[in-house]
């Protein structure tokens, strides 16, 4: 089973410990305090909507993917209940093209880590770089190496596993030590990785 079909399967079976209610705080963190300002914005595995629909009412014009067609219908009714307006869509952005030049900001939470070898990641990271504007900003959640292996947990990078992953493509602007803000008792370590596209 791959990453896709175990995601779609865990939204079925209920699974959903990276479930969030409130929008991350390190999202809402960079988006306050560095320069990301309102445009057209695309997450990249947005599971139930929290974050998009955080970053729809703070101005920007968000499209959302995610894989699962259950995390997607959760997502509108989300979208609905809380009167936000957020292109949700079923999407496997790595097996599907992805518009070029299309987004000034690219946010995922948890995407990049799932990718078990660097060319993997590259994959990712060469789509997210087409799919920016020029100088476009990419704000990366990724499950730290450097916190103790939790079950259920994310897949845990080193630094170096980021940084040759999205070098080639990026110039980093930011890279700290956080945590994945989720319901789970003890939450992941992760690192808060902001980049420009080179």
């Amino acid at each position: 089973m791959d990453n896709s079909e175990r995601f779609i399967q865990h939204y079925k079976d209920g699974f959903m410990p990276w479930a969030h209610e409130k929008a991350d705080f390190n999202l809402v963190e960079m988006v306050d305090n560095w320069p990301i300002k309102p445009c057209k914005t695309l997450e990249l595995g947005c599971g139930t909507g929290t974050d998009a629909l955080w970053l729809a009412k703070q101005g920007f014009e968000v499209t959302a993917y995610d894989i699962s067609p259950i995390a997607i219908e959760m997502a509108n009714k989300n979208a609905e209940e809380n009167k936000v307006q957020v292109n949700f869509k079923i999407y496997n952005f790595l097996s599907e093209k992805l518009k070029s030049k299309q987004y000034g900001f690219v946010f995922d939470r948890g995407v990049l880590h799932g990718f078990e070898t660097l060319e993997d990641r590259q994959v990712m990271v060469r789509k997210v770089s087409e799919t920016l504007e020029d100088n476009g900003l990419w704000l990366s959640l990724i499950g730290n190496a450097d916190g103790e292996k939790t079950d259920p947990g994310p897949p845990l990078r080193t630094a170096t596993e980021v940084v040759s992953a999205v070098e080639p493509f990026f110039r980093i602007l930011a890279i700290r030590t956080s945590y994945l803000d989720d319901n789970l008792v003890k939450p992941a370590k992760a690192w808060v990785c902001l980049m420009r596209k080179r």
